[in-house]
């Protein structure tokens, strides 16, 4: 079939006409272009065909100048597909315009549009727009796809930069790798549309560098435009469309005698023709020097290009780490000396000349006045700055702060108006009577504070070098503390997917479209900073399809957050414990968990480099993917074994009532056996759809391990098997996983088969010996107790000595 195909395309090929150096403008239906012949636009300003940049051999379709500054390349159509040869042909049909290989009949490039055509014609106009559309239309702008909404490293005149919010698609940017090659480079930049728009540069997953938002006639940050008779900048902003253009002053020209060119060092150039000299004059070049890289001051940090040192923090806020700033590394900005008192005495101080900050978390109205605009920031606590929009005639518009000032630059006649919130104190006070009052202070205190200070130093000195022993002693990547607020809209509520035992859990969503789930330890979490390390370098190790892949880690003064990959279907125990979502689950889908639970436990337990206990597998820790297929999570109190060893001993008991064996709890020992427990438990939970721990039954004060086992010893296991799983599965194979789960919580650890015992006889039909009483099989009732949660206590071991449970 593949060779019919290849041979009707091919004569297809034989039938269309081909131009040859024709002077048209358009490509008809039947008709095509192939390597060497081109078509040119009405007025003969743009040539469209096939060229080799630079000094490479490589074939690209390509749009060029052709009356003025002949070759210049505007536009690459397989910028990324190049051809090894000039067997390239372009044809239309009437979906799509394609380039492919004429040698190997392989299409190298398409327009990709599924609208059908009833008279096709492709077109290449005056301004350097490449269109397809109905020949019907005739010089209508109603096309079906045009070379402007795909922008490489060339912006000519009416070109948008932005993004069309009705259908979701952004016109932006990129490098040429160099001057022999047009693929794709390493800098893109492309408009965000969160908060107040401006356009971020990226460097690969990086962010770069970023312009200021539009405030009238120009980007806040770019110098003030010369006065010119060749362009005029335009910004268009409202709910279906926002985005940047430019366009000619004459415009009975169609001479596109200026455009914007994006260097492959990630630079912008404004070019200007000069008929003169008969060449392109760099008008504008927007260079990425030090102040332009983003963040480069940090958090309420100013960048002046012309100072030594490049940053300072603005006036009432000191470095964040002295230390740090003092060796020029600026990046954790600065903090405030004086914290805000919402609602005493609150005011703004006004920086004039500066680059406004990121407005990725700002809010803004387009018709408010200043006074207005500052009224509105003084109300919100939250509020930490406010400035107009847009400068011209007098200012208008507002632009509210909620978070650090990000990646400031000043101060220069080219700049704006910002005014930031500040305390009375640092408003009101002179600098003379504020020394005053804190000496009069200090004064009675000052040994106090000097040995307070000196215990805090050391104390952050000790913790700073932790933290670096930490981070170096990590096999991830770290992730900025800002891309996680950017990435979970700052910890929101509406984010939040769970809640574990040492911290809340968040969705989030990465700049390059990513999904993952954020925990973030809270910081009276149990885990400490030994549990964290533990946690991020097990996993960091581990490499199984039914473990929980961890992507990266942040550290940030006290913060400690741990980012995964993001499990759509949450965990298990809402698909078992609750009565609506657990319907949506059938018996071949549960046998299918248990199968790749016992497998992930056997990959901990024998087959990583690591023997590893993880020591909480319960439901909640158990994650599902797309498919249902289950992920093993939390290591946090996981422990590391040699290879030949089999157990250890502890006093700090740590886990989930339930779920932990009789030897864990009652003398600290713990092995591969306490896993096996707990798997066991989580079987007989799975099948029965019931808790252990509040299980509860009118006939006995058994817990759901004492009901299975006095069930199984009656002949009677239907009794606790739930009624949907009975519907949707054979009895004897719901039957024979309710015996493995009970040779799994036999009260004694030599009795308890290891996982690879358990994988086998999930996976075959071999005989099953009979089960033993299980551990903690009966115990008085617990009603109103949610045992879900962490509550710590004491007990005592058999030695008398104090063992602390955390039970979950």
């Amino acid at each position: 079939m593949e060779c019919i195909n290849a041979l009707l395309l091919f004569s297809t090929i034989l039938v269309l006409s081909f131009y040859n150096n024709s002077g048209e403008d358009v490509l008809r239906g039947k008709q095509a272009i192939r390597d060497g012949s081109t078509i040119v636009s009405a007025n003969s300003e743009f040539e469209l065909g096939f060229f080799s940049p630079g000094s490479s051999t490589n074939r690209y379709l390509g749009i060029w100048f052709k009356k003025i500054s002949y070759g210049t390349i505007v536009w690459v159509a397989n910028r990324d597909a190049p051809l090894n040869s000039t067997s390239g042909i372009l044809r239309i049909d009437n979906k799509a315009i394609s380039l492919f290989d004429n040698a190997s009949t392989t299409i190298i490039w398409s327009s990709n549009y599924s609208r059908f055509v009833e008279n096709p014609v492709a077109q290449l106009l005056d301004s350097g727009n490449f269109v397809f559309r109905d020949q019907e239309d005739g010089g209508s702008e109603n096309f079906v796809w045009q070379s402007f909404d795909y922008p490489g490293d060339t912006i000519l005149p009416g070109m948008k930069s932005g993004a069309d919010l009705l259908t979701g698609h952004f016109w932006y940017y990129s490098s040429w790798k160099s001057l022999d090659d047009p693929s794709t480079g390493r800098f893109v930049q492309r408009m965000d549309i969160h908060g107040f728009p401006q356009f971020l540069l990226w460097k690969g997953s990086e962010l770069h560098a970023r312009t200021g938002p539009w405030v009238g006639n120009r980007f806040s940050g770019d110098p003030v435009p010369k006065s010119n008779t060749i362009y005029y900048n335009q910004f268009f902003l409202d709910k279906k469309e926002i985005y940047y253009t430019f366009r000619l002053f004459n415009q009975s020209s169609t001479t596109p005698t200026a455009l914007l060119k994006f260097t492959s060092d990630g630079n912008l150039k404004r070019l200007i023709w000069n008929d003169q000299d008969q060449g392109w004059v760099n008008y504008l070049t927007l260079l990425v020097t030090d102040c332009e890289q983003y963040g480069f001051c940090g958090p309420y940090g100013i960048c002046d290009i012309n100072s030594s040192p490049r940053c300072s923090c603005l006036r009432g806020f000191d470095p964040k780490i002295q230390e740090k700033w003092e060796a020029a590394d600026w990046k954790d900005g600065c903090v405030r000396i004086t914290p805000l008192e919402c609602g005493h005495g609150d005011g703004f101080m006004k920086y004039s000349g500066v680059k406004l900050p990121d407005t990725r978390q700002t809010w803004y109205n387009l018709s408010m006045n200043l006074e207005e605009c500052k009224s509105m920031c003084l109300k919100n606590c939250t509020c930490t700055a406010y400035s107009n929009i847009n400068v011209e005639k007098g200012g208008s518009g507002c632009l509210l702060w909620f978070e650090g000032l990000m990646d400031m630059r000043g101060y220069t006649g080219d700049g704006q108006d910002i005014f930031v919130r500040m305390p009375a104190s640092e408003l009101y006070e002179s600098k003379r009577s504020r020394v005053k009052k804190i000496l009069f202070i200090l004064i009675p205190v000052v040994l106090t504070a000097l040995s307070a200070l000196i215990v805090i130093f050391l104390f952050k000195k000790k913790r700073l070098k932790r933290e670096g022993m930490l981070n170096s002693d990590l096999e991830l990547p770290s992730i900025e503390f800002q891309r996680i607020l950017v990435a979970t809209s700052n910890f929101s509520n509406n984010n939040k997917i769970g809640e574990g035992g040492f911290g809340p859990v968040y969705k989030g969503l990465l700049e390059d479209g990513q999904q993952i789930a954020v925990k973030r330890l809270s910081e009276n979490s149990r885990q400490g900073i030994d549990e964290f390390k533990n946690e991020v370098s097990l996993i960091a190790k581990l490499q199984h399809r039914n473990l929980v892949s961890l992507l990266g880690y942040c550290i940030k003064d006290t913060e400690r957050i741990l980012i995964y990959e993001y499990m759509p279907n949450k965990s298990l125990d809402s698909y078992i414990f609750d009565n609506e979502v657990s319907r949506m689950v059938d018996w071949p889908k549960l046998y299918n968990i248990i199968n790749g639970v016992a497998r992930g436990l056997l990959y901990l337990h024998q087959d990583s480099k690591l023997r590893i206990i993880h020591r909480d597998l319960k439901a909640s820790n158990v994650l599902l993917d797309d498919d249902i297929n289950p992920k093993i999570s939390d290591f946090g109190l996981a422990r590391c074994f040699g290879r030949s060893q089999t157990e250890a001993n502890t006093t700090r008991v740590v886990g989930t009532y339930g779920y932990m064996p009789p030897e864990y709890v009652i003398d600290g020992i713990f092995s591969i056996k306490s896993d096996v427990y707990s798997f066991g438990v989580l079987v007989l939970e799975i099948v029965s759809r019931q808790r252990n721990r509040c299980f509860e039954h009118p006939d006995h004060s058994l817990n759901l391990l004492g009901h299975a086992w006095r069930c199984f010893n009656e002949e009677k296991l239907e009794g606790m098997i739930a009624r949907e799983i009975l519907e949707t599965s054979s009895k004897h194979e719901v039957f024979r996983v309710i015996q493995i789960g009970l040779l799994c919580v036999q009260e004694y650890p030599k009795d308890r088969p290891n996982m690879s015992s358990v994988v086998l006889m999930l996976n075959s039909n071999i005989a099953l010996p009979k089960p033993k009483k299980p551990g903690f099989f009966t115990e008085r009732k617990h009603h109103e107790q949610d045992y879900s949660q962490t509550k710590p206590m004491l007990s005592s071991s058999n030695k008398s000595s104090i063992t602390e449970v955390e039970a979950r």
